[in-house]
């Protein structure tokens, strides 16, 4: 079955949850990202992005501003802005890319290469550190802009300058004679390849893509042998000490479980799935599938988040969640996305599409403030600052990676949420707006009408000038214990013969006008952890529908984590105020102990009395848009 994504440019958001975001996307965020990168703010926020590019390109004098991999972060932002001009025309954003298209057009040296670091700073060192300083990195993401901007305007200015770039990494990379028998330590590069081989047709850049894939785990390990060569530490800057934290412990065939930085294993395995399909070849398929399984039965956060050590922004072993220290980095949760994306075109389960629709409306959204200009590169799920700073968000970083990869993914959500085949419609994500797409020679809009994931119903309508045979497949959410459906006003009853993998599917003639409701329930459930996860023993998480819930010292006062949900807790929806007004926010009965008698006391016999509480849960990607302070989701519950 040849399973693709939908065209972003045939895909309309509209409604009331996403089509605000993505109306703060263009208007707020993707403006106020270019200030920062064109340094025109703060100098405690600058980037220096776009004055690298000036100093490579001979227009300024200056040194390198930034870590090594800031060009990244400009290919990331110029991804973004690309989605925008795919969906919504703007002559001055538009403007603005080309101008620096044609800087970058300016930067790129004559054999192609391009990375600012080393044509300001280190000329003689290129290829030299691949395990540290990410060259082939910042290629990717350039790769990846190139593609989308291509995509969305039909111009061929950035793209010329990426193949430019790959065709030089073919005839560096390779096992032929003189070649470097070398791979990326931030893996990137390899997805964006085959990006590129979808873009031109050119195989060769495919091929690239394969040798990265193939090479990363051969022993001796190429960072060990490399770092000797320059005579720096084998170890590496974060003293891992084992190629297990660039993924590169073992060949990717005989991974077995997620290792390492939790960005770069990402970023991997989506790479693995799109080699993956695009070969047909089964052992790398089987391989994703055990590593899929591994994060998400074992290594995976009830946010959608992963990696869960400080230490190397890393996996550490399964079961290992702890809550107050848990990293959850913004970009593992995004790079999660990906890899749910690129499995669900391996095989359409809704499996995979749960995954994607819990980090994307937990974890990713945790990442960005309710006025789109302030961030959170790590996402604990209990924070109790005490006397110390509360957990806050930020207006930019010096390592800036995620609020420009939170700008990508939510502009191209789009393609994310629809896939077809020459006889199907596949419907994974239930955001609002339209879709449109061909079977055989007849076109057909798909409307969607929701305020999902707040309310259950979603309507969706169909258009057509002529009657079409297709098959629609409608993702029941793994959450979703009774959907009810309506076809032209008619009770559908769902039954598991009708079920494909988590997908309704409606095999029918259709016709202009005919119309689904779907009535998705949204009950209160408490949920818990495996045994395993000692840190969440005797507790649980709120969980509406895709949401989770946590609670705030905002709502519920200091003290949170001697709170008590009440057995067999009664869960009132109530709409939200102030900057939560029309959320639906959470209230239940709970318990907290009495703090009479406990001023000269730290410890005495158990049994202090409990007083009664009500407890006030908001969304979790919600948190902290209000007074900073504490912050809990797994909730002590009662016997």
């Amino acid at each position: 079955m040849d399973i693709h994504p939908v065209d972003i440019k045939s895909v309309t958001i509209e409604g009331l949850f996403w089509a605000e975001r993505l109306r703060q996307m263009q208007e707020i965020v993707i403006p106020y990202q270019w200030e920062l990168l064109n340094d025109r703010i703060l100098e405690a926020e600058k980037s220096g992005a776009v004055q690298n590019v000036r100093i490579a390109a001979g227009l300024e004098k200056g040194d390198f501003y930034g870590p090594p991999f800031q060009d990244s972060d400009l290919a990331k932002w110029l991804e973004a802005a690309s989605y925008v001009l795919a969906s919504s025309p703007d002559a001055a954003l538009e403007g603005t890319v080309d101008e620096l298209i044609d800087l970058i057009r300016s930067a790129q040296e004559e054999d192609g290469y391009i990375d600012t670091y080393y044509i300001i700073k280190d000329r003689d060192m290129r290829w030299t550190n691949l395990r540290d300083m990410h060259e082939l990195y910042v290629m990717g993401h350039l790769t990846e802009a190139a593609v989308a901007h291509y995509d969305a305007t039909g111009k061929t200015t950035l793209l010329e300058v990426a193949q430019r770039a790959a065709d030089l990494m073919i005839r560096v990379f390779g096992r032929g004679r003189g070649k470097i028998r070398g791979y990326p330590g931030h893996e990137e590069i390899e997805l964006a390849l085959v990006k590129l081989c979808r873009a031109t047709g050119e195989k060769k850049y495919l091929k690239l893509a394969q040798y990265f894939i193939d090479e990363r785990g051969r022993q001796p390990c190429y960072f060990i042998k490399e770092a000797k060569k320059r005579g720096d530490d084998p170890t590496g800057p974060w003293g891992s000490g084992l190629p297990d934290y660039w993924q590169a412990h073992a060949p990717v065939r005989e991974q077995r479980t997620a290792e390492g930085h939790a960005v770069r294993a990402m970023y991997l395995f989506s790479a693995m799935a799109d080699i993956a399909r695009e070969t047909g070849e089964e052992e790398l398929s089987e391989s994703c599938e055990r590593l899929w399984e591994n994060v998400v039965s074992k290594r995976m956060y009830i946010i959608g988040g992963v990696g869960s050590s400080h230490d190397g922004e890393r996996f550490t072993e399964d079961y290992d969640l702890p809550n107050e220290s848990a990293y959850a980095e913004t970009c593992a949760a995004i790079g999660l996305v990906f890899f749910a994306h690129r499995m669900l075109h391996l095989k359409t389960d809704a499996r995979y599409a749960d995954v994607m629709e819990r980090a994307l409306y937990n974890n990713v959204l945790s990442g960005i403030s309710l006025d789109g200009k302030h961030y959170f590169y790590v996402n604990p799920l209990a924070s109790f600052p005490g006397a110390g700073k509360p957990h806050a968000r930020q207006k930019w970083y010096g390592c800036a990676c995620c609020p420009p990869n939170l700008a990508r993914l939510m502009t191209s959500l789009g393609t994310y949420a629809y896939s077809q085949t020459a006889e199907a419609l596949f419907v994974h994500l239930y955001l609002g707006g339209s879709v449109r797409f061909d079977i055989g020679d007849t076109p057909v809009e798909f409307k969607m009408k929701t305020a999902y994931p707040w309310k259950e119903k979603v309507t969706c309508t169909l258009g057509c000038k002529e009657p079409v045979q297709f098959k629609l497949h409608l993702r029941i959410p793994g959450w979703c214990e009774k959907p009810k459906i309506e076809l032209n006003g008619e009770k559908i009853k769902v039954k598991k013969k009708m079920l494909k993998n988590g997908y309704l599917v409606i095999d029918r003639s259709w016709k202009d006008g005919d119309t689904i409701m779907m009535l998705l329930p949204m009950p209160v459930k408490c949920l818990e952890s495996h045994p395993e996860v000692r840190m969440n023993a005797g507790r649980v998480a709120i969980q509406r529908g895709p949401v989770i819930y946590c609670i705030e010292e905002e709502d519920n006062g200091a003290g949170l984590n001697d709170i008590l949900l009440a057995k067999k807790a009664k869960f009132k929806i109530k709409s939200g105020s102030g900057v939560l007004s029309g959320v639906p926010v959470i209230r239940a009965k709970g318990y907290r102990r009495s703090l009479s008698g406990w001023k000269k006391t730290l410890y005495r016999v158990a049994g202090s009395p409990l007083k009664p509480t009500k407890i006030t849960a908001i969304p979790y990607a919600l948190w902290a848009n209000r007074t900073p302070g504490e912050l809990l989701v797994w909730i002590r519950a009662a016997k």
